[in-house]
């Protein structure tokens, strides 16, 4: 398809440079294209533009620019490439400040939406789909073709001989063709078809098992009166199917031939149909919501685009996941017509619910409850299949429901990957987002959302939401200790609020003080019910006897909770291949994080999230004191309480 230059009047101030990764790609600046030097710098370019705004590890850097075998001076070659991109980029808008910053995770590059196309095209991709999802048909198609507009060819094609930036390309891709789809369905429905036929022919010769294109192609060319070469698509595509995969096309796809050849022009597409809405079972969300706009972008992305039907949201309690996940689910009714759940896979009291009652709710919701047998009620009062037989009947019906339907489940608080087996789709059209403290990596094929901390200015924006942004401006020196005191935890952040919002005599300097003591931070930060040590705690008691002990050892390390694997080798007497086993099980309980993001085990500086700190600490004085009053009996067998089997030299 020909498509007309990318537009920059969103691009900001004169002299700014603006980047282009939906083609080659290129840099501009006052419209003169900018040298961006030899290929492997371009790597690292395109590699830091592909993920906008967020932490790019040292790893994923070094992949995409010597995927097989790394020289030795592969880091100072890449600090090298790193150099010459801060000299491209400039400072940024906020006060001259770098855009490229090296931190938590890896280097982080802080690019606006109108510097970079790809977030222009999101940005536009979702004000369409709003707009088509309050029926504003009119307004959608003119949006999603704005966004197209901005799509020069297949992406980075200029780089994709690296495997690590043709993934991120064929990702690039993959959302384009959604927008176009949405884009010529709109055009479909408006009764426009002819705009939009010669450019689905293009798309579907380059991707021809891509269903959806297919589908938008036979109706565009059914309603310009071309009843013939309609049908053909579909025998085309049939002979493919067949040929290719074994496959028959879907029913649905069979259902729009068959109504082509009885009704005439009469045919609906089958993707997307404007039916009513099915109930929706979601929480409220929280009015203090705020910041985690690249996450809550990426879910809604990778969700409302259909690439990916599990997301994985991960990190510690406290850290909005839960938020987070609810407000997602609210934002994308269109993309799911057939209705949005969100179950808890955890009671009140934090201790999981088995996977036969989540079944059973998700039985009752979508209607199914009749594939039971007799179901007695269990003592926490939910109802569960009474047999291994009825579980497995109902699981079945579960599974055939989701491969019919369209709809969007959150499975919030997962603590396991045994809770969750059997309730994801195998196929069909279903997405589930879960949420948990781990990561879950047994779980697989699964798209990954870690959560990291949010940055001050968000974990500011939560509190003044709270305290009032006048308030928050009388002290903001004060403001900035109390989030950071919160280790940037969203629910210690949200707590400070709710408390000091009650407080209203107390200063915010004096209520940072208190949080900067170690042995009162954690009895501060209570606002009635809602404690952030009872949350830290169930975590805790998530964690395997060896991990708390390992974690006991590592938060004593150090002030700031960031130690290296050689002094955890020292803290927990062990060999060093011992010692890793260790800290990544905590990595993937997510009690631990590695936040310089380096290549190897042995380079990287590890951190155990301030509050999680305090609180392992206070575990082991508690621990200590038992032992003392006990007599230390038999401390001298067990290593203080080590699991040696556990953790055995390496």
């Amino acid at each position: 398809m020909t498509r007309p230059p990318v537009r920059t009047g969103a691009a900001g101030a004169a002299g700014a440079v603006h980047f282009s990764l939906l083609g080659p790609l290129t840099a501009r600046r006052d419209g003169r294209e900018l040298p961006l030097g030899p290929r492997k710098q371009r790597l690292v370019l395109a590699t830091l533009l592909a993920r906008p705004n967020a932490p790019v590890p040292v790893d994923v850097l070094t992949d995409a620019v010597w995927p097989d075998d790394p020289p030795r001076t592969a880091r100072k070659n890449l600090q090298v490439y790193i150099s010459a991109a801060r000299a491209l980029l400039g400072p940024a808008g906020d006060g001259g400040t770098d855009r490229l910053v090296h931190g938590c995770g890896g280097y982080h590059l802080r690019i606006a939406e109108g510097e970079l196309d790809t977030l222009r095209f999101g940005s536009l991709a979702r004000a369409g789909r709003a707009a088509a999802g309050r029926g504003d048909l009119p307004g959608a198609a003119r949006l999603l073709r704005e966004a197209l507009d901005l799509w020069e060819g297949p992406p980075l094609h200029d780089l994709r001989d690296s495997a690590g930036v043709a993934e991120e390309a064929d990702r690039l891709e993959a959302r384009c063709l959604t927008v176009y789809e949405d884009w010529a369905e709109a055009e479909i429905e408006l009764g426009r078809a002819a705009v939009a036929v010669d450019g689905l022919r293009d798309l579907v010769e380059r991707h021809p098992l891509r269903e959806r294109l297919r589908a938008a192609w036979m109706n565009s060319l059914h309603q310009s009166g071309r009843q013939a070469e309609a049908l053909a698509v579909y025998d085309d595509y049939r002979q493919l199917m067949a040929r290719e995969l074994g496959l028959e096309p879907s029913p649905a796809m069979a259902a729009l031939y068959r109504s082509m050849l009885g009704r005439g022009r009469e045919a609906r597409r089958p993707a997307v149909s404007r039916r009513t809405p099915a109930p929706v079972a979601l929480p409220a969300g929280t009015g203090a919501f705020t910041g985690r706009r690249e996450e809550l972008r990426g879910l809604l992305d990778v969700l409302g685009g259909g690439e990916e039907r599990v997301v994985v949201v991960s990190g510690p309690g406290g850290a909005g996941k839960s938020a987070l996940a609810v407000r997602a689910a609210h934002l994308l009714a269109d993309p799911f017509p057939d209705g949005r759940v969100h179950v808890r896979v955890r009671r009140e009291d934090g201790t999981a619910r088995g996977r036969a009652e989540v079944l059973a709710e998700l039985g009752r919701w979508c209607g199914i409850a009749e594939a039971r047998t007799e179901i007695p009620a269990t003592a926490a009062g939910a109802e569960v299949p009474a047999t291994a037989g009825a579980l497995a009947v109902l699981a079945e019906a579960w599974q055939e429901w989701q491969a019919r339907h369209r709809a969007l489940v959150v499975l919030d608080d997962v603590p396991d990957e045994a809770s969750v087996r059997g309730l994801l789709p195998r196929s069909g059209k279903c997405a589930v987002l879960v949420t948990a403290r781990g990561q879950l990596p047994g779980l697989a094929p699964v798209h990954r959302i870690a959560l990291p901390a949010p940055a001050d200015s968000e974990a500011l924006e939560l509190l003044g939401k709270l305290i009032g942004a006048g308030r928050l401006r009388t002290d903001p020196a004060a403001a900035l200790r109390i989030v950071r005191a919160c280790g940037g935890l969203p629910l210690a952040v949200e707590v400070s609020g709710m408390r000091l919002a009650v407080l209203r005599h107390l200063p915010l300097a004096e209520y940072a003080d208190r949080l900067d003591d170690p042995s009162a931070a954690l009895d501060e930060l209570v606002a009635g019910d809602v404690s952030v040590r009872h949350r830290i705690a169930s975590g805790w008691r998530d964690l395997a006897e060896p991990d708390r002990w390992v974690l006991g050892r590592l938060a004593g390390l150090a002030d700031d909770g960031c130690f290296t694997l050689d002094r955890a080798t020292v803290a927990l007497g062990c060999g060093e291949r011992a010692a890793i086993r260790a800290v990544e099980s905590l990595i993937d309980a997510g009690a631990v994080t590695s936040p310089a993001g380096e290549v190897t085990a042995h380079a990287a500086l590890y951190e155990v999230p301030r509050l999680l700190c305090l609180f392992a600490r206070e575990q082991e004085v508690t621990a200590a004191g038992e032992r003392e009053a006990t007599g230390r009996q038999g401390a001298a067998g067990d290593r203080g309480g080590a699991p040696a089997v556990a953790l055995s030299p390496g």
